[in-house]
């Protein structure tokens, strides 16, 4: 893993907040072996090596504790970290009866990774029954206040009016389209967020997450981006199935964790906030980025037309003027940077000193 030179930020006020907060909670995380979790521990475990975290106590629920830690083995041995053996589909009455109590719970957990592998009814029921488990749980552990990651995937197809999505834009994908399961479920959790937060008095805030890259993000699954640097990285043809026009952005792992920990501490009750980057680009010049970024050797291909006139019908670019003006959350890492620091983590040195992908 790759740290980031703590020198780009304002080390003191990030190290303040967040220490202050962790200090002073108790935090639930659930999907906190995923990309998001992993992106919030990392974050936490930084700053554990610049402000003392004894009083923090943050504890993870994951269905395999032992396979994470041997995968993982520098969250091992953190005394502010605790594991839980469960799923979120299932009973969580093993903790419930320890008396354990949480101050905050941070639910993450759906399978964007592997999510497009689940039928559409399997995703569906994973996010809407997941969430209202876990909302169950948040009662009965006396919980103050729960953060929900949902996606920007809630508007629907961007209308041409709009360059981006404010959160007040009321829009939704087609419920009678069997493929946006997903998107229609996280709207539906929302809604179970609100009506747990009218009948138990529940502070309940909602990230609406679009997409992101970081050291974490797996490159072989679905996500462009990382399929584009593995590509770049092995010397291979950069493909492009589309022609290129869809615009997307990408916030860097460390800036999503901030926000995230910075939402779940003072996010207003009751409030959706976007999370991701308005640095739009398009697919084609996200690939020419990469490629220039990276290797500047590879050839890329671009399957369909390359006329990029019709980039306005499949726009995913979120409004974050909200979070940088209630928050005074800001984009640190710019683009090209978040793609040389996702990188370096696929790259390790060899014996000759080179540095080859791995």
């Amino acid at each position: 893993m790759i740290d980031r030179d703590w020198s780009e930020v304002n080390v003191t006020e990030v190290i303040t907040s967040t220490a202050n907060f962790l200090n002073n909670s108790s935090l639930f995380i659930t999907g906190g072996t995923g990309f998001f979790g992993r992106s919030l521990l990392r974050r936490i475990l930084e700053i554990s090596r610049h402000v003392d975290l004894r009083n923090s106590a943050v504890t993870v629920l994951t269905r395999n504790p032992d396979a994470f830690l041997n995968s993982y083995p520098e969250f091992s041995k953190e005394k502010w970290l605790r594991f839980c053996q469960g799923d979120i589909l299932q009973s969580l009455e093993h903790i419930t009866k320890e008396g354990q109590q949480f101050s905050h719970i941070l639910h993450a957990a759906a399978d964007s990774t592997l999510g497009p592998k689940m039928d559409s009814l399997e995703r569906f029921d994973q996010i809407v029954t997941g969430t209202r488990n876990i909302l169950d749980f948040a009662i009965k552990v006396k919980a103050k206040r729960f953060l929900l990651t949902s996606s920007g995937g809630v508007y629907g197809a961007l209308p041409s009016h709009l360059e981006s999505f404010p959160e007040s834009y009321l829009g939704m994908p087609n419920p009678l389209d069997s493929s946006n399961a997903y998107s229609v479920a996280k709207r539906l959790a929302e809604h179970l967020c609100s009506l747990y937060a009218e009948k138990y008095d529940l502070e309940i805030v909602v990230a609406r997450c679009f997409a992101f890259l970081g050291p974490d993000l797996p490159l072989d699954v679905h996500f462009a981006i990382g399929n584009f640097i593995r590509d770049a990285l092995n010397g291979n043809t950069i493909v492009i199935n589309g022609n290129g026009s869809p615009i997307r952005s990408y916030l860097y792992q460390d800036d999503l964790a901030d926000w995230l920990l910075v939402l779940m501490e003072r996010g207003a009750s009751g409030n959706a906030y976007n999370v991701g980057s308005d640095q739009a680009i398009n697919i084609l010049d996200l690939a020419k980025l990469v490629n220039s970024t990276l290797s500047e050797k590879v050839r890329i291909e671009v399957r369909g037309s390359t006329d990029l006139a019709g980039d306005i019908r499949n726009k995913y670019l979120p409004n974050i003027e909200k979070i940088k003006q209630e928050l005074k959350m800001e984009i640190t890492v710019p683009l090209t940077k978040a793609i040389e620091l996702t990188a370096q983590n696929y790259i390790k040195p060899t014996k000759s000193g080179v540095k080859s992908e791995h």
